[in-house]
């Protein structure tokens, strides 16, 4: 199996892996009240756990060999990827509405494929645009919000995507010379630590002590497919073009959507019937006519 199929491979496990994800998200929010301390403490657990697997797989001595630019690249992805955009992603959706910012959310792969495009040289034809499209139309179907306000929530909620765009950027590069696995044990560690700080100095930390069995539960469960979901991502990201695993991703909401129909809703609409078979032409389409040109594999760009 070649490097580009095997990231294809990721990038749809990690889709479905997201999907679950969201789903069961959707309760532990009932829980657990403050998503702050939701968000952090998922990913203080995380970090924890990839910690763990870097040991077990000696990893360890890979970790003290990195050079200070390779620890600086690790601190920037904690920074840009694994807390700003949480803080602004939360607060944007208290002040907005969830369906916009949902909708929102989801054009993330619009992005990533802009940014792929200038800064990655990936190559992206007509088809791919008009794969691009296909993709906003089903995205669209599937979250059409009641009224739309583009106010500071909205606001925050797109600069969110913006970050997680451009750490997508980046991530792609450094994974030429870090493994996945170290990557994504950076992005949650240093993550993690911001956001702890961000709950001390928002005096969310006593919140912590209060929490009940039950809580925890909610926040320890949806840990394992956080786990199983970075790993995924950048291994995807690290064997296949930013813009097309991103653009895979996007099947996630569909997975949701359609977790949500079996379990909760009891019912399908047309609308969502529709936004299903966008979603998949979109990807497929994608796939099939990405233009794939060694330049986009072995484009050296650095990041300082």
């Amino acid at each position: 199996m070649n490097n580009y199929r095997k990231g294809i491979y990721f990038a749809l496990i990690t889709a479905i892996v997201s999907g679950v994800a969201v789903f069961i998200s959707s309760f532990a929010t009932k829980v657990v009240k403050d998503p702050f301390v939701l968000t952090t403490l998922r990913n203080v657990i995380v970090a924890i756990w990839l910690s763990a697997v870097l040991i077990g797989i000696s990893s360890w001595q890979s970790i003290k060999q990195l050079t200070f630019k390779q620890w600086s690249q690790l601190i920037l992805i904690g920074l840009i990827g694994g807390s700003i955009p949480f803080l602004l992603f939360f607060k944007g959706l208290s002040l907005s509405t969830a369906s916009g910012g949902a909708l929102i959310h989801k054009t993330l792969f619009i992005w990533v494929g802009i940014l792929a495009v200038i800064f990655l040289k990936e190559k992206t034809g007509k088809l791919q645009i008009f794969a691009l499209i296909i993709l906003l139309a089903g995205n669209y179907l599937l979250s059409v919000p009641k009224s739309w306000n583009f106010g500071l929530g909205e606001i925050l909620v797109f600069i969110a995507v913006l970050f997680w765009a451009v750490e997508t950027i980046i991530a792609k590069v450094v994974l030429k010379n870090i493994p996945a696995v170290i990557l994504a044990w950076g992005r949650m560690f240093f993550g993690s630590i911001i956001m702890l700080g961000f709950l001390f100095f928002t005096d969310r930390f006593s919140i912590i002590s209060t929490l009940n069995s039950n809580q925890w539960l909610w926040i320890i469960l949806p840990c394992l497919l956080l786990f199983s979901y970075v790993i995924l991502w950048y291994n995807s990201l690290k064997y296949s073009p930013a813009s097309l695993v991103t653009s895979i991703l996007v099947l996630g909401s569909l997975v949701t959507t359609l977790l949500s129909s079996i379990f909760i809703i009891h019912k399908y609409q047309l609308s969502q019937i529709i936004s299903y078979l966008l979603l998949i032409i979109g990807i497929v389409l994608f796939i099939k006519f990405l233009p794939r040109t060694k330049n986009v594999q072995n484009r050296q760009l650095t990041v300082r």
